[in-house]
């Protein structure tokens, strides 16, 4: 039974963010701010995390190996908060995937981090050519996400941090390509 009752608390939570996400997706910008990194880079109004050092977390990557951000310490990192059954997520990672390739050798590292369980999400890394690492979980990427500043559950989330760990642009929803090259450039 409580198995059952973890399941459809997840399932709701998933629908509840995919519907956020979507929303984010279709309504304006009016509620962003600029951010210090670039004058043209929309950011979202929980601002006061911008500068703050990144939550710590671990999360098992789709292979089952357990991965902790600080791995990464010393690279700018865009952390991207994605589901496969969120259509602007969908959108968003082609993108990504030539931002890591372009940037990788200058220190940039994107993390997706899945709301879905690894099987839900190889095939359509393999299909896309993702080229960085996905970590994947549940209730505890809903926990993670809200450590970044994601207090409402919304599907695209991209946090991007500098060198030193510190967030510099938080964006609920889509993120552009040219909008994060803009952020991340400044950063390498």
């Amino acid at each position: 039974m409580k198995k059952l009752t973890l399941v459809v608390s997840v399932l709701g939570l998933s629908i509840i963010a995919g519907y956020a996400g979507f929303s984010l997706s279709k309504s304006t910008n009016s509620d962003d701010r600029k951010i210090p990194v670039s004058a043209s880079i929309p950011t979202i109004q929980n601002d006061h995390i911008i500068g703050s050092l990144r939550p710590d977390f671990s999360l098992l990557d789709v292979d089952g190996q357990m991965r902790n951000v600080s791995e990464w310490d010393g690279k700018v990192v865009a952390i991207n908060f994605w589901a496969t059954w969120c259509p602007p997520c969908i959108k968003e990672i082609p993108e990504f995937v030539e931002l890591q390739h372009k940037f990788e050798a200058e220190g940039l590292q994107f993390i997706g981090i899945a709301l879905q369980r690894a099987e839900e999400v190889t095939e359509f890394m393999e299909k896309t050519g993702m080229n960085y690492p996905v970590l994947v979980g549940e209730m505890e990427v809903i926990k993670i996400a809200e450590s970044y500043g994601n207090d409402i559950g919304a599907l695209p989330y991209t946090v991007i941090l500098n060198r030193e760990g510190r967030i510099e642009l938080v964006k609920r929803g889509p993120l552009a390509g040219a909008d994060a090259e803009a952020a991340i450039s400044k950063l390498l």
